[in-house]
């Protein structure tokens, strides 16, 4: 297996348990992080060797990045496993898989690639490197069928882990904050690019909120490597009294929260499965930023906006990705109750939409694969 970042890890790790009912001697080796470790999976990379995102950042570690995956195709090659899951991270995973598969290794991928909204040229590309596609969103399987690529819906893990009505009283008691008093959760991304792009502008933006609210309550979870340069980007901004700087527990932050100042990706859903009302932000490399645009095939980016096909939550990319925007549409999720509760009875339904029992349905797609 590979999962080239903590959402990623996230996901092979539920996965892996449900492997595990079907078959307690399974061993998975590879490419993950602490939740598939904790699995018993053996990584023999950490996960953040891979989380790079954006095209100029991705030049800066190329090399890299290049040598991991030809070190890891030649082990595999040497030494064949019964199937190759690759979790999410395509640009990694599509080019080795493809590799894998003319080798005989039957491959599956897990979470199918954005191309209902980037590049939808990767659609030959997954057919020539993926056996059986594990989709997470109901509408993708007949698009990929159209291109020849076995796929089946299996819901998304996260539908399945995410109670339908978080406890926020309980969150905030095992957070330590007060849950009379507004929780504002601050996401600023799981990968370096993103941390050092959006901390000073979510940190900027929670500053000028506090200046109008001095109730509001601040929570940053971050990865325990990222902890440092986050402090020293909160530090650089001037500080941010009363911030809780905390090592992960980013579920039971959004479960505490009131609203979410957030960075586009996985997160995004996690909120909205959380139920919780949230700003979008996102800001690269200018250069990465010029190319992405340009394929760009929807109006939105965060997942929330794409599977409801509509601006349910309000996004700022680049240019307009300001602390004064920020902080002025979560200050607007703050005093309006009446819309809180009609975007988190949209949330509702998106949830049941998504709750399906993903580690069966997956393992028995993966038996059919492996009985070939």
């Amino acid at each position: 297996m590979v999962a080239g970042e903590a959402s990623g890890d996230l996901l092979a790790g539920l996965l892996i348990q449900g492997l595990h009912l079907r078959w307690p001697q399974a061993q998975g080796v590879g490419i993950g992080g602490p939740r598939m470790q904790a699995q018993g999976f053996e990584a023999w990379w950490p996960h953040e060797k891979l989380a790079v995102r954006g095209y100029v950042e991705v030049l800066r570690h190329y090399r890299g990045i290049v040598a991991i995956r030809d070190q890891l195709r030649q082990r595999l090659l040497a030494q064949p496993p019964d199937v190759f899951i690759g979790v999410d991270a395509p640009d990694f995973n599509l080019d080795l898989e493809a590799r894998l598969k003319s080798s005989g290794i039957p491959i599956v991928h897990f979470v199918c690639p954005s191309i209902w909204a980037w590049r939808p040229e990767r659609m030959e590309k997954i057919r020539r490197s993926v056996d059986h596609m594990l989709c997470i969103f109901p509408f993708e399987p007949a698009l990929l069928a159209k291109a020849g690529v076995e796929a089946t819906y299996v819901g998304h893990p996260l539908a399945q882990s995410i109670p339908m009505h978080p406890d926020r009283t309980a969150a905030c008691q095992a957070l330590g904050l007060d849950a009379q008093r507004p929780v504002v959760a601050v996401l600023p991304g799981s990968r370096q690019s993103e941390i050092e792009h959006l901390t000073p502008r979510f940190v900027q933006a929670a500053q000028l909120m506090q200046r109008q609210n001095t109730a509001l309550q601040f929570v940053l979870p971050a990865i325990p490597s990222l902890l440092p340069r986050i402090q020293a980007l909160v530090d650089a901004q001037g500080g941010l009294p009363g911030l809780h700087l905390i090592q992960g527990l980013s579920h039971t932050v959004l479960a505490a929260c009131d609203v979410a100042l957030i960075a586009s990706g996985t997160a995004t859903l996690e909120a909205a499965l959380f139920k919780r009302p949230m700003v979008i932000g996102y800001h690269m490399n200018w250069l990465s930023w010029q190319i992405m645009k340009r394929q760009k095939l929807q109006p939105w980016v965060g997942l929330p906006n794409i599977l409801s096909q509509d601006f349910v939550v309000p996004e700022f990319l680049q240019d307009r990705c300001t602390p004064e925007a920020l902080a002025r549409a979560c200050m607007g999720w703050l005093s309006a109750p009446d819309r809180v509760d009609a975007l988190q009875s949209r949330f509702q339904q998106l949830h049941l939409t998504l709750q399906r029992d993903t580690a069966q349905i997956s393992t028995h797609a993966l038996e059919k694969i492996l009985s070939r």
